[in-house]
C-alpha cells in the first residue's frame, strides 16, 4: 500500500503534482508516478474542416498491472488522459485507439474503461465525439464491447470502428502527425 502523507512531508516530497478541475471537482494529478506512461496519450493532428482534433491513444505505454501500485498509477494517468483530453479538444474529434502490441496484463481493466466512458458520457466531450477508431482490435476488445453493448448508449455504440490494419486506417485519417510506435 502507499503510505498517506501529511501536508509538511507533501511539500518535501520531490513529486511533481499538477492540479485539475475534473466534473468540478478539483483533483490533483502525481506526475512523477505517470511521467513513464504519459505517451499512451498523444494529439494526432487534425481531420476534415476546422480544428477537428485525432487524439490517438496508445494501449502499449500503459503500466504493466503486476505493478504494487498499479491502481493509483492507472487513478493518476485516468486523471491525465481526461484532463489532457480537455485541452486537446476545441470542436469535433475522434479517438484512434491503438490496441496492437499490447499485452493483455497492459490492458486497461474493464472498471478503468467505465470510469472513462462515465467521464466522457456526461462531459462536453460526450457530445464532441465523432468516432472511436480501435485499430488492431483483439478478441478481448471484441468481446468486451460485444457484452457491455447493452449499457452502452447506442449513440456512442454507432462511433465505435473496427479498423483491421494501419493501411485501412491511413484510408480513413490523415496520418502525417499520428504517432505509430514501433511496436506496433
Amino acid at each position: 500500500s502507499i503510505p498517506e502523507y501529511t501536508a509538511e512531508e507533501e511539500r518535501e516530497d520531490n513529486r511533481l503534482w499538477r492540479t485539475v478541475v475534473i466534473g468540478e471537482q478539483e483533483q490533483r494529478i502525481d506526475m512523477k508516478v505517470i511521467e513513464p506512461y504519459k505517451k499512451v496519450i498523444s494529439h494526432g493532428g487534425y481531420y476534415g474542416d476546422g480544428l477537428n482534433a485525432i487524439i490517438v491513444f496508445a494501449a502499449c505505454f500503459l503500466p504493466d498491472s503486476s505493478r504494487t501500485d498499479y491502481n493509483y498509477v492507472m487513478e493518476n494517468l485516468f486523471l491525465y488522459v481526461i484532463s489532457t483530453l480537455e485541452l486537446m479538444v476545441a470542436e469535433d474529434y475522434m479517438i484512434v485507439y491503438l490496441n496492437g502490441a499490447t499485452p493483455r496484463r497492459r490492458m486497461p481493466g474493464l472498471g478503468w474503461m467505465k470510469k472513462c466512458y462515465q467521464m466522457i458520457d456526461r462531459r462536453r466531450l460526450r457530445k464532441n465525439l465523432k468516432s472511436f477508431i480501435i485499430v488492431h482490435p483483439s478478441w478481448f476488445i471484441r468481446t468486451i464491447l460485444a457484452v457491455t453493448r447493452p449499457f452502452i448508449s447506442s449513440k456512442f455504440s454507432s462511433k465505435i470502428q473496427y479498423v483491421n490494419t494501419l493501411a485501412e486506417l491511413c484510408e480513413i485519417i490523415p496520418m502525417e502527425y499520428v504517432h505509430i510506435p514501433d511496436s506496433i
